[in-house]
């Protein structure tokens, strides 16, 4: 389980140290190979390759008609990209994603469960401020037993 969140750098290279709180979970129960990319480009996720493929066989699994799937492959096959982490536990950042979500320098690496989400540290602590977790938001989510 991935969990809570790592401060982290991405080098001038593109490349995403991963945080050893997070690749001594990864790297033995998922291995070294990963898919790299974003919903919206705001933000990267990074996949274990099982957790990946699992994603895709789910999408596999809906008409290529459906308007929100082709928008949601669009999108992540646009930002995305395989990729393998090296042996100083670094995965690359392709290019276009990297500058659309503006990750450079001090990251903030999240734990989502089964992947990872990397943030521009200071843009995700101004949506932490923008986008504020209500009484609404904790009333609807008592409603789903958390």
């Amino acid at each position: 389980m991935l969990r809570g969140n790592a401060l982290a750098k991405v080098d001038a290279k593109g490349r995403l140290k991963l945080p050893s709180a997070y690749r001594t979970i990864i790297e033995p129960n998922y291995g070294r190979e990963f898919f790299v990319t974003s919903l919206r480009g705001e933000s990267v996720r990074v996949y274990p390759m099982d957790v990946w493929t699992a994603i895709e066989a789910k999408m596999a699994q809906v008409s290529s008609l459906n308007p929100a799937m082709n928008r949601l492959k669009k999108r992540v096959h646009y930002f995305g990209q395989p990729a393998t982490m090296d042996k100083q536990g670094r995965l690359l950042i392709h290019p276009l994603l990297r500058e659309r979500a503006d990750v450079k320098g001090e990251v903030a690496v999240l734990g989502q469960l089964d992947f990872l989400e990397v943030w521009n540290r200071a843009a995700f602590e101004q949506g932490l401020v923008s986008d504020p977790l209500t009484d609404d938001d904790l009333a609807e989510l008592s409603t789903l037993g958390i």
